[in-house]
């Protein structure tokens, strides 16, 4: 098993490098979508509303394989000849649209849940509609969302590892191929799992140490 040290090391890096991507992105697109759930028009809402539900409901390994081989068909079918997504390019995407879905309903409720009147407060200051987002409603709103917001990454640290049935070589990946050339299966899934393990653990206490240092409500 020492001799596959070196591409736990590598994948470790592509695992995190998946997740920390695909957590940026997922964030800006909920956070953006959350905004505009919250429109009186349900022309706006509507749409958002319906991909919420599906995001939601369809299971990540199925959003995995259709963004990949979909975007494959795709490419394929403009370049008249076949072309294979990449493995990591296609993990991004997959996990951003999973990830940005579940952020959506999270802010969304988080911005629900603060009181009315901070807004009109605001307003009356003579604060513009961008003002009140920037300045009131979304500082609060990251302190409400913050411990759904927390644990929605570590499921996403942990979603990584299906991107491993497309090809890509991360952790999960390097132990499914060294569990099968040598023959010890228990080894290299307990390895991959303590990989694992360490990252949703710094995420949980880096997400205990955000909410003793910016709580819900202030006192």
């Amino acid at each position: 098993m020492s001799g596959f040290a070196s591409q736990f090391f590598g994948a470790f890096a592509i695992t995190v490098g998946l997740a920390l991507v695909s957590g940026v992105v997922g964030t800006t697109l909920g956070l953006a979508l959350a905004i505009a759930k919250t429109s009186a028009d349900s022309r706006v809402a509507a749409p958002i509303t319906v991909y919420t539900t599906v995001v939601r409901g369809v299971p990540e390994l199925v959003i995995i394989l259709l963004i990949f081989f979909g975007g494959t068909a795709l490419a394929s079918a403009v370049t008249g000849q076949y072309v294979e997504v990449n493995a990591f390019s296609a993990g991004i995407v997959a996990l951003s649209v999973v990830f940005s879905g579940y952020v959506t309903e999270v802010f969304r409720g988080a911005i629900a849940a603060i009181p009315a009147g901070q807004a009109e407060a605001a307003k009356s200051l003579g604060l513009s509609a961008w003002q009140r987002w920037l300045l009131v409603i979304t500082p609060q709103m990251w302190r409400l969302a913050l411990p759904a917001y927390g644990n929605l990454w570590i499921s996403l640290f942990k979603d990584t590892a299906l991107v491993s049935v497309i090809g890509l070589t991360d952790v999960m990946r390097v132990a499914f191929v060294g569990a099968g050339s040598m023959r010890a299966p228990l080894a290299f899934y307990l390895a991959a799992s303590a990989l694992y393990l360490s990252l949703t653990t710094a995420t949980l206490l880096s997400v205990r140490l955000a909410e003793r240092r910016y709580p819900a409500l202030d006192r």
